[in-house]
């Protein structure tokens, strides 16, 4: 009598295609993740080209001067590439992309140049806000995980919930009203040093807390949660009974398993800090992208302000693509 088929057989006889290693998967993976990534980087360009383009007036009014003629606009516009149709507009764009050319500005200058300044002191001040969304989410949804139903967990809750309702604007005359006019702790506006960096380190705390407490709110109800779903788990539980002591119980037990939730959390929070820098760098006069993007937007400067776009989604999409990256290794492991 016949055995049974080996797991390599089929109905036909035929044997199935051996197992890709692991590591060949997760390059497949990685790709796929990137392309989509890139993709929606993609759609999104040509969002902005088409919206600035609906923007009333153009690049050519917008920087003009005081007594110019019709031929005077007419020869900008030209010399800015106006007269084209915008979708051949947007293919020279993205065409010089894979080479790092972000175009030409409406003043004349190179986009990238533009921003070689601006754009770290913005990633410095969201790298900083961000680490600081993290670790104080770690330690209040910790905290609040580990007492759940108590004083502690229902003040915590309720603090998370307000700090990411406060706008950043609200929140920024907040912390300028006390921490600066009331106590004169920390300068109110930041002064540019030579680099066209921040003058002295105090000047990036406002902004930075400014950007960071609503996602402290934001992040500690995510670890909360996944805190929380987690300590319903058999092995959490056993490890309860087990008399372990609850230090011991969240960086072993719990942690480990609540980590893809908290790296998409963090991931999506760098989007929102780069959101909101908009609004804060320009309360507080800090030299990044905001005020780039503000007076690009007045401009109608369609290149720079799709290069600001293309810098910033960048960012974003990198790290989303390590969260998900670390979301499907744990999720892996788990399996």
């Amino acid at each position: 009598m016949a055995g049974p088929l080996t797991d390599t057989a089929t109905a036909g006889g035929a044997t199935a295609p051996p197992a890709l290693p692991p590591a060949v998967r997760a390059l497949g993976r990685a790709a796929r993740l990137t392309a989509k990534r890139l993709l929606l980087l993609l759609v999104l360009l040509a969002a902005v080209f088409a919206a600035v383009s609906l923007l009333p007036g153009d690049a050519a009014n917008a920087t003009s001067e005081r007594g110019e003629s019709a031929a005077d606009l007419a020869a900008r516009r030209a010399a800015l590439g106006l007269d084209r149709p915008l979708p051949e507009r947007f293919w020279d764009w993205m065409t010089g992309l894979p080479a790092g050319d972000l175009g030409t500005t409406a003043h004349g200058q190179p986009v990238t140049s533009v921003l070689s300044g601006p754009f770290p002191n913005t990633l410095l001040l969201g790298g900083l806000a961000l680490a600081a969304s993290i670790l104080g989410a770690l330690a209040l949804g910790s905290w609040s995980a580990l007492r759940p139903g108590g004083r502690a967990d229902r003040t915590i809750a309720v603090l998370a919930t307000t700090a990411f309702a406060l706008p950043e604007f609200v929140l920024s005359v907040g912390l300028l009203l006390v921490l600066s006019l009331w106590t004169g702790w920390l300068p109110a506006v930041t002064l540019t040093g030579p680099d066209g960096a921040p003058a002295s380190w105090d000047m990036i705390v406002l902004p930075a807390l400014a950007l960071a407490i609503p996602q402290i709110g934001w992040n500690t109800r995510i670890v909360r949660g996944a805190l929380a779903d987690q300590a319903a788990l058999p092995h959490v539980r056993a490890a309860v009974l087990d008399g372990l002591p609850r230090h011991r119980i969240l960086t072993h037990h719990m942690l480990p398993g609540a980590l893809p939730a908290i790296a998409v959390a963090t991931a999506t929070s760098a989007g929102m800090l780069l959101g909101g820098a908009v609004v804060v760098e320009t309360l507080f006069n800090y030299p990044g992208i905001g005020a780039v993007l503000a007076g690009a937007i007045a401009d109608r400067d369609t290149p720079l302000v799709a290069g600001v776009v293309a810098a910033t989604g960048a960012a974003i999409s990198t790290l989303l693509l390590l969260a998900d990256l670390v979301r499907d290794r744990v999720l892996g492991a788990a399996r």
